[in-house]
């Protein structure tokens, strides 16, 4: 038998709040966390920005020298253990894992370099010596290891906008392999600091745009065209059944089930059949059914082809079960990217306290290539939930699955 592994604690912060309370309460009240910010060499674009006190866990000397990724995940760790109420100074530091999903890191310290350095007749002599610690791929994760002092298994996994479940997939597999006896896991992002992805998008002609910010990301929608860029983090305490009940501890709920598949098939364009396969593996893995569902979260990053192509797997999964209602958080907060995946699953947690189903937001006119049939257009919905299925997926066609029950 394997180790069943529950979520205990969650620190987040994202573009509609810096906690679960204050994220859930805006989603239930239909608020938007987008607004303009001016890029440079982009001028006016639609964001997600995020709120937070950086210097609340870390000293402004170890902020200056870190990252904007790094002090998402050391402010999301730190609250997450919080949350759990652990009393981190008495564990084994070699026994606790740090797993931390990301799209891209380093990305932005290189712009902000070059650009100086453009500024300043080519002088290497002023390029920073701190370069290469901040721009390797493992900072966010080994900002949090020197924040708190772990030495356990501590690295970032590099899976594109699938990242935020694939944190949490390996944190649940470290567990159950009695590696570690706590995970941090999760997904960061720091992707509004880098006007290069928003050039990318804007190149793809997949950048949302609006006069009025709030409208600038509305997936399914027949009118919307493209993604706006977010930041945010989300990082979970995750236990074995055993250890946390042990301590008494709050149990937000158990992973049951997870996939992960790749379609083989683009760089961009989803595959509806591999989608599907994902979600049936994951379901497969937790001995349930279709109609079990509760909850479905889509990925839905608001391009006209990404939609169509996952609201057809999941359509095709999901049709038939009169009972499993269908939600999306990007039109609500933009996309996150690596942390889309953690974020979105911690907005729809709540549900299994509240029995209430946030709506989708900005649905005016639902595109006619979409047929989802349990969609919920507007909200919130009243329902007992006790399963969540939680989509993520990536560039390059990676797709990640996980499946929460609650608790009883």
């Amino acid at each position: 038998m394997k180790h069943r592994i529950v979520i205990t604690g969650l620190g987040l912060t994202c573009p509609l709040g810096n906690d679960i309370k204050e994220f859930r309460k805006n989603l239930l009240e239909d608020k938007s966390g987008i607004r303009h910010i001016d890029k440079r060499h982009m001028g006016k674009v639609a964001a997600g920005i995020c709120n937070f006190d950086e210097k609340k866990h870390q000293p402004r000397k170890m902020r200056k020298r870190g990252t904007r990724a790094g002090s998402i995940s050391i402010y999301c760790a730190n609250e997450a253990l919080l949350d759990a109420n652990i009393e981190f100074s008495m564990m084994d530091k070699s026994r606790v894992g740090v797993f931390v999903g990301i799209t891209e890191h380093g990305n932005v310290e290189t712009e902000n370099e070059i650009h100086e350095l453009y500024q300043n007749d080519l002088d290497t002599g002023l390029w920073s010596h701190h370069h290469n610690p901040r721009t390797v791929a493992n900072a966010p994760a080994g900002e949090v290891s020197l924040n708190l002092g772990i030495t356990g298994p501590v690295y970032t996994i590099g899976a594109a906008c699938a990242a935020g479940n694939m944190g949490l997939i390996q944190g649940l597999q470290m567990l159950q392999l009695e590696e570690i006896d706590l995970a941090i896991a999760g997904g960061v992002s720091e992707s509004t600091d880098t006007f290069g992805i928003f050039a990318a998008f804007n190149a793809q002609g997949a950048l949302g745009q609006n006069e009025d910010p709030s409208l600038a990301t509305r997936p399914m929608d027949v009118n919307r065209n493209g993604i706006v860029v977010s930041e945010g983090g989300c990082l979970y305490t995750l236990e074995r059944l055993e250890d946390a009940q042990k301590r008494g501890a709050k149990i937000y709920g158990e992973i049951i089930g997870h996939h992960v598949n790749s379609d083989a098939s683009d760089f961009v364009l989803p595959n509806a059949q591999r989608q599907a396969e994902c979600m049936r593996m994951a379901m497969r893995k937790a001995n349930i059914s279709a109609n079990e569902i509760d909850i479905v979260n889509l990925h839905a990053t608001g391009t006209k082809a990404g939609d169509i192509q996952e609201c057809k797997a999941v359509a095709e999964v999901f049709n038939s079960c009169p009972d499993t209602y269908i939600n999306a958080t990007k039109g609500f907060i933009g996309h996150c990217m690596g942390a889309a995946g953690s974020v979105e699953l911690a907005g729809n947690l709540p549900s299994f306290q509240d029995n209430k189903i946030h709506a989708c937001k900005n649905i005016d006119n639902m595109d006619p290539e979409i047929d989802l049939r349990q969609l919920v257009k507007n909200g919130p919905l009243n329902k007992k939930v006790d399963i969540i299925l939680n989509n993520s997926f990536g560039m390059l066609g990676i797709n990640s699955c996980v499946i929460i029950k609650k608790f009883n």
